[in-house]
């Protein structure tokens, strides 16, 4: 299905981004794994290979803006494309009363769940133009429309998220790359453990049954733009006019 394409995942290391990053190679496509973390991209990388797929590593932090664009350009000098993105990595910032919240956090909160993201567009556009049918995939929730009380840092991000890649949809209308958001539902991993500590984790789907949803959007023959995709209802909603 994605044979030869040039996958980018960031957030790879576990979760979600992890379990995207083992599907994307299962069907063909090269992965560039991106986390933070080295240890949890290696074992990564064994499972990729151990199933006959391929895969890059780059540990970066986010935040690091110019890693970024580094990145970027060691993508062109490689394979002069980029055909998908996943933009998975976000963080919960705190549960707390918007007064209570602590600048630093904030800002930290803001900078990896909308900032970084802004920068991988920057970065990584001129590539999605030069593949036949670039897809680029972000990760929303229903925390930015669903707006609950403590939730600000992360719904405030998210809300600021789709508003970022509706404006990009817009601006790619016109060409062969499309721009789209999933939103997971509730997901055994380790943000939603953190935000529901009262929790059982076994109550939920595990990441791995996302899987198929970011497969349709990063396929060819997906073709629509600025929609957000509800991957627990299976329905779309649109962004904006693109």
């Amino acid at each position: 299905m994605l044979k030869d394409k040039v996958a980018l995942v960031t957030g790879a290391s576990r979760g979600i981004g992890r379990s995207v990053a083992r599907a994307l190679a299962r069907e063909g496509a090269h992965v560039i794994a991106v986390a933070r973390t080295v240890g949890g991209l290696e074992e990564l990388d064994d499972e990729i290979k151990t199933a006959g797929g391929s895969a890059t590593l780059v540990p970066l932090d986010l935040t690091d803006y110019a890693g970024i664009d580094r990145l970027g350009g060691a993508i062109y000098e490689r394979w002069k494309r980029l055909d998908i993105l996943v933009a998975n990595a976000g963080i919960l910032g705190a549960i707390s009363p918007l007064g209570h919240v602590e600048p630093k956090t904030w800002d930290d909160t803001m900078a990896v769940n909308v900032t970084a993201n802004w920068r991988l567009i920057r970065a990584l556009d001129p590539l999605l133009r030069q593949a036949p049918a670039g897809r680029a995939i972000f990760v929303t929730s229903g925390a930015a429309r669903n707006l609950r009380a403590y939730w600000g840092p992360y719904s405030v991000s998210k809300a600021a998220l789709e508003a970022l890649v509706g404006t990009y949809a817009n601006e790619i209308a016109k060409t062969d790359v499309r721009a789209n958001l999933i939103n997971p539902g509730p997901t055994r991993t380790a943000m939603r453990a953190k935000a529901m500590p009262g929790e059982d984790p076994k109550s939920l789907p595990h990441a791995d049954s996302l899987a198929e949803a970011f497969l349709r959007l990063a396929s060819a023959e997906f073709t629509e733009n600025g929609q957000v995709f509800d991957a627990r209802s299976a329905r779309f909603s649109a962004l904006c006019e693109a």
